[in-house]
């Protein structure tokens, strides 16, 4: 069968582990980038084997000459809906970096142009593909840890002003739409909604704790979230920490409870402890991105023409933003965020 045919459109830490991805594949051929600066693309074109004739400065030219099968977008976050949407006006599929917008009015521009367009759009959330979120989904299927008392997570990573720096956007609104909530605890905060339902309502605040003068954005925030099912569980996350601790997210019921840090540990009443390891990441990735965007990669490109939907779609991305807005609306005096 001939080769899907890729492009990938940002030439950051973060589309590197796209082309990782697309690399260890044996069904796909990378055929173009799309990169602001003429060094960082020749650079990445040079890396992953692209020809000359798939270097581009634009998107739209991109399209028009190469018309790849599937397009990953790997920009910064307000950078992503203009190439999503001109890849689906395309009749390309698309894999989008989270967050799905840094607006909630792009992402439900993109929504609604996915839908219908037909095409299959997918946002990287790879971590429910970790092994560890995997278990928990199914514990919870299940009903082991029996009715659900509630649940707590924390991100507690540590981001210096050299950070924000080197990548401008980072700490800005109109760049990156929001500050940790946005840029590193979206996952934690994605994966609480996917194990225990929609969000029904979302309390919280924000603030900065260490790095004020050096970002507009927040560096630390706590959230109180009512779930659909009932449940309330709540978040705290900051870039004020001495150092990147393991992410925290605990699940109680009335039969037990499951505890994820490095790895994962379920306490049933009546059995012994147990414990899920999870994958080590390697590759170029950040350790904290997780080992599971090759997983992502190779399940959204599995169905590629069956005409079914990803099941991490724009419709579903659009639930952890939507939360993430609704704390800086009740949090920030407005006209600060967008």
């Amino acid at each position: 069968m001939p080769k899907l045919r890729a492009a990938v459109i940002g030439c950051g830490d973060v589309a590197t582990v796209h082309f990782e991805a697309l690399a260890a594949m044996d069904n796909v051929e990378i055929v173009a980038v799309v990169g602001p600066t003429e060094g960082r693309r020749r650079q990445a074109a040079e890396r992953w084997g692209i020809p000359d004739s798939g270097v581009f400065a634009d998107t739209a030219t991109m399209l028009a000459q190469i018309r790849p099968d599937i397009v990953h977008v790997a920009t910064p976050h307000a950078a992503h809906v203009e190439p999503v949407l001109a890849a689906i006006a395309a009749g390309a599929d698309v894999i989008v970096e989270k967050p799905l917008a840094h607006t909630v009015s792009d992402a439900l521009r993109i929504v609604e142009a996915a839908e219908r367009a037909k095409v299959r759009v997918g946002v990287c959330f790879q971590n429910r593909y970790n092994a560890t979120s995997v278990e928990l989904r199914r514990l919870l299927d299940t009903g082991e840890l029996g009715p659900l008392l509630g649940a707590s997570a924390s991100v507690r990573w540590f981001r210096p002003a050299s950070y924000f720096a080197a990548a401008p956007w980072r700490g800005t609104w109109s760049g990156s739409g929001g500050g940790v909530l946005m840029n590193q605890a979206i996952h934690t905060l994605d994966l609480l909604l996917w194990l225990l339902g929609d969000a029904q309502s979302v309390t919280g605040g924000v603030g900065q704790r260490a790095l004020a003068g050096h970002i507009e954005v927040e560096d630390t925030a706590d959230l109180s979230i009512e779930h659909a099912s009932g449940v309330r569980s709540t978040l705290f996350a900051t870039n004020a920490a001495a150092l990147n601790f393991p992410v925290q997210l605990e699940i109680h019921g009335e039969r037990g409870r499951a505890i994820l840090g490095r790895d994962l540990v379920i306490e049933i009443d009546g059995a012994a402890p147990r414990t899920v390891s999870e994958v080590t990441a390697s590759g170029a990735g950040r350790s904290y991105w997780g080992a599971s965007h090759e997983a992502l990669i190779r399940d959204f490109y599995a169905g590629h023409g069956s005409g079914e939907p990803f099941w991490i779609s724009p419709r579903q991305a659009l639930g952890s933003l939507q939360a993430i807005k609704d704390v800086y609306r009740g949090s920030l005096p407005a006209g600060v965020w967008i």
